[in-house]
């Protein structure tokens, strides 16, 4: 028989292994977590876009996409000057060429880019709307190929296709969206076209700028939220929009929606891409923001909706594509 001192050690070594394999868990995760940090926040970024997308469906029956765009804009810009208060970080050292970038990105890619975007899915619906828009991904890593030189393994484009063949193939599954008049169809589609366009070169300009760099990504999505703003406000001058555009906005109800929607979308989410565009290449970070449609799939289990074998076969692929995209990081 052990004595009672020998029992306490073997409790003590006991208690030992398994804090030590505790601890390996923990720092295998947080080396993940730090190889990967920019795949996971544009994950992170397309989960939170595809519930948003949703909500912006409905919200834009209400608003014409300019002034949806810049009401949205407004108040993340509000909520990420606050978060920069709170920091003590509102007057970072920042060289002037990372923020004409910076600017340059938020004119192109949600002043011009995510308005073309909104007026795509209202005149295309979601589906159509997300199949250009997957065009994004493919054209940021030839661009950022072309103006970086930023270099891609085999393995890595190869990741890219999955993932953007997987998201279309679910994309363009079945649905009951209304068909649109045929003006309706070209117009939408060259507004889908000049969205991805938008959402690329403006993917691209940012991680010149973020890219070796010290900058804070919560400061240049404030600094491309302030210059797309900007560009809106212009923008809705010369249209003269009218009182009448903005009546939605004095309903408490909508008002609380949207600031809510907002809040996950553009503070959070571009917060976000941000942070996915400084970690890690271009091409990867859009590729892995594009795959909002993936994540409809669970939320449609969830709440018991019928899920096709075709749906789940798009998101294998897709998946398959993902994890190249980490294997060949």
């Amino acid at each position: 028989m052990k004595s009672r001192y020998e029992k306490r050690l073997s409790s003590i070594g006991v208690r030992g292994t398994f804090v030590s394999v505790g601890l390996k868990q923990n720092i295998v995760a947080l080396s993940l977590f730090s190889d990967f940090r920019g795949e996971l926040a544009a994950l992170s970024a397309a989960l939170i876009w595809a519930i948003a997308s949703v909500i912006y469906i409905g919200i834009g029956r209400q608003l014409s996409p300019l002034v949806l765009n810049l009401a949205k804009g407004l108040i993340a810009i509000a909520l990420l000057i606050l978060t920069l208060l709170l920091k003590g970080e509102l007057l970072p050292q920042v060289s002037l060429s990372a923020i004409g970038l910076l600017a340059l990105s938020g004119v192109v890619g949600i002043g011009f880019g995510d308005t073309a975007y909104f007026t795509a899915l209202n005149r295309l619906g979601a589906r159509r709307a997300l199949v250009l828009e997957s065009i994004a991904p493919p054209l940021a890593a030839v661009m950022a190929l072309l103006f970086l030189q930023e270099r891609l393994a085999i393995g890595a484009w190869a990741g890219i296709a999955l993932t953007i063949a997987g998201v279309t193939w679910v994309v363009v599954e079945r649905t009951h969206e209304t068909l649109q008049p045929q003006r309706h169809l070209w117009r939408g589609t060259v507004f889908g076209l000049l969205a991805a366009l938008g959402q690329a070169s403006g993917a691209v300009l940012s991680r010149a700028a973020l890219a070796n760099t010290t900058i804070d990504p919560l400061w240049s999505a404030l600094l491309r939220l302030v210059a797309g703003g900007f560009v809106l406000v212009v923008w809705l001058l010369f249209q003269r929009r009218t009182i009448q555009d903005l009546k939605p906005l004095q309903s408490p109800r909508f008002l609380a929606i949207l600031t809510l929607t907002a809040f996950a979308s553009t503070y959070l989410a571009i917060w976000l891409q941000q942070v996915s565009l400084k970690y890690t290449a271009a091409g990867i970070a859009q590729s892995l923001s594009a795959t909002s449609p993936l994540f409809v799939i669970p939320i449609a289990l969830a709440i018991d909706e019928k899920v096709s074998v075709r749906a789940i076969v798009g998101v294998l692929l897709a998946l398959g594509g993902i994890w190249l995209l980490f294997s060949w990081k």
